[in-house]
């Protein structure tokens, strides 16, 4: 999506953390890393994974813990043309949007997450982020995590678009997870399990809604001083946002990775499902977003 260049930018709502040195202690071996792609990428929580340092894991960081607001955000033409400004942006107009939305979902006390960028690795509640983990939402911090290096894979790797609302279907999905965490649904959902119709499935699906129900409204949200913050969204850059929702489906992971899909290992959901949920969004909104109580057939 392109933001109207005269939109009005208040800042505040994305922080970036100093660059961390590096990790120390015990590795996670070659088997684990490829096992933490495949299972966290756009994940939830990183807790079963990563753990709070028991698996010899630990930051040596330099300030990494420090974080300053993002700089010179003022419109949108500065989110236009920087990426920390786009997140600046994007944070802005999806924390419009729900805190309106919200309590149409019956969520009486919305809150705002944190939101920080980093580059190479930080600390969070749920164990070290670095920019193989993928962007993340952790639950005990309510906080999105985010190494901008990512978009870069998405597209060279993973052979996503490039486009703007590729990189920004990335941080409604993550801020969806949030809206889940207000909601109630990590505590009431059981996520420990893997296939195609689990519980942690059916989650990341919701996400991928309302995100898209996000863009479906995303050019009627107006900013501090009353322009919207986007021009009309056009089908191309749907089509960037399908792009990028197909690229993280566990199908297409699984095949890149080992040549070979297995459902009964899903945790995500297969590229169509994600397409499908992000577009069930877009065209009906936050309200038709039940992943939760829809027989497997309807996933």
């Amino acid at each position: 999506m392109t933001f109207n260049d005269d939109s009005q930018l208040s800042g505040g709502k994305v922080k970036r953390r100093g660059r961390t040195v590096g990790i120390a202690g015990g590795g996670v071996g070659i088997a684990g890393i490829v096992v933490f792609l495949i299972a966290q990428f756009t994940g939830v929580d990183l807790s079963g994974v990563v753990g709070d340092g028991g698996d010899g894991l630990s930051t040596i960081q330099q300030g990494g813990a420090e974080a300053s607001p993002v700089a010179e955000c003022r419109t949108g033409r500065d989110a236009n043309a920087s990426i920390d400004c786009r997140m600046e942006g994007a944070a802005e107009s999806l924390d419009t949007y729900w805190s309106v939305e919200a309590r149409q979902l019956g969520i009486s006390d919305y809150t705002t997450p944190d939101f920080f960028l980093f580059s190479g690795s930080t600390d969070t509640s749920c164990g070290t982020a670095s920019a193989s983990t993928g962007p993340f939402y952790c639950p005990p911090d309510r906080a999105l995590y985010l190494d901008t290096a990512f978009y870069d894979d998405l597209q060279s790797t993973y052979g996503a678009s490039g486009g703007s609302l590729a990189q920004m279907y990335v941080v409604a999905h993550e801020w969806g997870h949030h809206i889940q965490q207000l909601e109630g649904t990590f505590a009431d959902t059981d996520r420990s399990g893997t296939g195609a119709s689990s519980g942690s499935v059916r989650v990341e699906l919701q996400a991928d809604c309302y995100a898209g129900a996000w863009v479906g409204d995303a050019a009627s949200t107006r900013s501090a001083n009353g322009t919207t913050f986007f021009e009309p969204v056009t089908r191309d850059q749907i089509a960037d946002a399908l792009s990028a929702a197909s690229a993280v489906g566990d199908d297409s992971i699984q095949e890149r990775a080992t040549g070979r899909v297995d459902p009964d290992s899903f945790t995500h959901g297969t590229s169509e499902q994600r397409q499908t949920w992000f577009e069930r969004g877009y065209e009906q909104g936050a309200e038709r977003c039940d992943t939760l109580t829809v027989p497997a057939s309807s996933l």
